[in-house]
């Protein structure tokens, strides 16, 4: 029997910068020990308008093959990552439309104890970062879930200088992420799998 560590990095990603953090981190999380499954949003947008957008339009084209997310998801993990751009300081609204069709396993407990971790970027720089990150996790708190992000426990996010999770300036998707955000996506990934095996171990022998 494979007991290892389930986790789940479900995003949304218009032109790619978040796809490019999800990828990180799933990479990093595949390094640690995990099962990891990468799931996209559904997209909502109209067609009218992803066409208007040559890079909106050949990102589609280009994860066509990445598996939509379903509620399986989130009651198969022992740990998930949520990846999103910023949207007027929150997440996306794709994300939020799948977060809010999770009522169901919520409402049976399913989402209790599971460990959570998030990643975003912005346009600009101070567009919403940290607020993104910190009002995504208000949904796992009304799950009973586990917040787990990547703090400053590593000398390299004193570059990134964010502690609530990694995040990226990508000026209107023209800069994909550097370094010093696929480093701390790298982290948020590695240790939100090491809490969320710490944690499976302890709860199997309680």
């Amino acid at each position: 029997m494979d007991d290892r560590t389930k986790l789940s990095v479900i995003y949304y990603s218009a032109t790619g910068t978040t796809y490019a953090m999800a990828q990180a981190a799933v990479e990093a999380a595949e390094k640690a020990g995990a099962e990891v499954r990468l799931r996209k949003v559904r997209e909502l947008a109209p067609e009218e308008a992803i066409r208007s957008n040559s890079g909106w339009h050949a990102h589609r084209l280009e994860t066509q093959d990445v598996m939509e997310v379903e509620l399986d998801d989130l009651s198969w993990s022992d740990a998930v990552i949520f990846g999103t751009p910023t949207r007027y300081g929150v997440m996306a609204a794709q994300l939020k439309q799948f977060i809010d069709s999770s009522g169901p396993l919520w409402a049976r407990g399913v989402l209790a104890d599971k460990v959570f971790s998030a990643f975003c970027s912005t346009a600009t720089a101070h567009g919403g970062q940290e607020s993104t990150l910190t009002s995504l996790f208000n949904v796992v708190y009304h799950w009973g879930g586990i917040v787990v992000t990547p703090g400053y426990v590593e000398p390299s996010q004193f570059v990134g200088g964010n502690p609530y999770g990694a995040s990226h300036t990508s000026n209107n998707g023209e800069i994909p992420p550097d370094e010093a955000a696929l480093t701390a996506t790298a982290l948020t990934a590695r240790r939100a799998v090491e809490i969320a095996t710490a944690l499976k171990r302890g709860l199997a022998v309680a």
